[in-house]
């Protein structure tokens, strides 16, 4: 999971703008006006990527803006999103996990009140940035 930046189309629609991300097949977004539009595009490319990233496939590498073939009224704009962060706001499941220290560690861990899931959590938080 990774800090992402993509070019995003952005078209003037009669109320609002429609969004297209030309380098991710069928990710595509609309808002009321141009702030909800940029709004909703961090949030679909957020998904778009996070669920690529979930699923192993190769993301693809973003376009130059200059690159972009544009048609009337349209500009482009990049966009940035945050999958790791995305993750901690819609993926809050909680998975039991097994795991093993040395009996030592576990009772020293017990008398200072150390709550594990937290400290567990917190490492791998840490070690996945």
């Amino acid at each position: 999971m990774a800090k992402y930046v993509y070019p995003a189309v952005f078209t003037p629609e009669e109320k609002g703008y429609s969004v297209f991300f030309p380098d991710l097949e069928g990710c595509y977004t609309c808002g009321d006006n141009l702030s909800d539009a940029i709004l909703m595009a961090e949030d679909i490319l957020a998904f778009y990527l996070y669920d690529e990233e979930i699923k192993g496939n190769e993301i693809p590498v973003p376009s130059e803006a200059e690159n972009i073939r544009l048609e009337g009224k349209e500009f482009v704009n990049y966009i940035v999103c945050d999958t790791i962060e995305y993750a901690r706001m819609h993926n809050n499941r909680a998975v039991k996990k097994t795991l093993t220290i040395p009996e030592w560690l576990n009772e020293a861990a017990i008398r200072a009140g150390v709550n594990f899931s937290q400290v567990l959590q917190e490492a791998l938080i840490e070690k996945v940035k």
